[in-house]
């Protein structure tokens, strides 16, 4: 089995509030180390009722200020959103803090919807920068240079490590370009999958950072002692994507017996279409799912994403996963 890690939405469920949902989100961090997995991510989101981490940053520093080992990082920062010396020295003061465990995942998509983009005074332009943006951060990052008047304190000479997310093929050639990790949204947009790992690995030039490429694929994961129960802990999930087609946000709901009952034809395929890379079920079910996954793409390392309801299932989802 390849190297697995936790990507958490840190989703607030129907009864609790984000206070809730971050300290749950710590339980988990706790979890994942405990049991040996790699890294626990956060990602940046804006204006989501059902989604805690808008503030990227001060969420790791709560994670990796209660745990030991594990890296913690985004996954990721959207860095159009910001100034590549905000995040600097956001990202140099958390690896000040936690020398070693800091992970900076980088995408080039909002985090929200347009009217919020207005709201973040984000200019839709800026995408269109991102590789330079990129660069500039690494530099930011890197050793200080002779006569560089601009610096992150701290961050200068820190070297984050840097990883470009993406869903498409755009990010599979900046990853590939910058010599960077690159790690794939697999998880809610599988369509581009195979052609952009294609891409980047035959695309990838080695660099200071990395001398050969390194991609990790996220896959929505649940596991139970039944593949009854996996199912059912599921629906959680789909009802999420089916209820994205109808425009409505919301907090994350419980599981339900029949999911048929609650989504349209039109929402089942699109919902099923989107999470086509999921594994659930009993332990040796979602083993063998994994390992075919593996087989299939060649990643260096998983990154699960588990939108179970309830804590207690949750956990026991990581337990069961770790075993496999």
């Amino acid at each position: 089995m390849r190297p697995l890690s936790i990507l958490d939405l840190v989703p607030v469920p129907e009864g609790m509030t984000p206070r809730d949902a971050l300290h749950r989100s710590l339980e988990l961090a706790q979890q994942a180390e405990r049991l040996g997995f790699r890294r626990f991510w956060v990602a940046e989101h804006h204006n989501m009722p059902g989604i805690a981490s808008a503030a990227t940053s001060v969420v790791i520093g709560f994670l990796a200020g209660g745990t030991r080992t594990i890296r913690i990082g985004a996954g990721g920062i959207m860095l159009p959103n910001h100034s590549p010396l905000v995040i600097a020295e956001q990202f140099g003061t958390l690896e000040s803090l936690y020398p070693g465990r800091i992970d900076l995942g980088l995408g080039r998509a909002p985090g929200t919807d347009q009217i919020t983009v207005q709201a973040l005074r984000r200019d839709p332009r800026s995408a269109e920068f991102f590789p330079d943006d990129v660069q500039e951060l690494q530099a930011l990052l890197g050793p200080l240079q002779p006569g560089q008047q601009v610096r992150a304190v701290p961050g200068a000479g820190l070297k984050v490590p840097l990883w470009i997310l993406g869903s498409s093929l755009y990010g599979a050639q900046v990853a590939a370009a910058l010599g960077l990790p690159y790690a794939f949204a697999s998880h809610f947009a599988p369509d581009a999958l195979h052609a952009a790992l294609k891409m980047y690995r035959q695309r990838f030039q080695p660099s200071e950072a990395l001398q050969k490429s390194y991609a990790m694929i996220g896959v929505n994961v649940i596991v139970a002692d039944t593949d009854a129960e996996a199912r059912r802990l599921f629906t959680s999930v789909q009802q999420a994507y089916a209820l994205l087609h109808r425009g409505a946000r919301g907090l994350q709901r419980p599981p339900i017996d029949d999911i048929e009952t609650f989504w349209t034809p039109i929402e089942k395929q699109m919902a099923s279409q989107m999470l086509r890379v999921a594994v659930v079920g009993s332990p040796a079910m979602v083993r063998a799912g994994l390992d075919k996954l593996i087989e299939e793409t060649g990643a260096d390392e998983l990154m699960v994403v588990t939108g179970i309801f309830d804590q207690a299932a949750k956990l026991r989802s990581l337990e069961l996963l770790a075993g496999c």
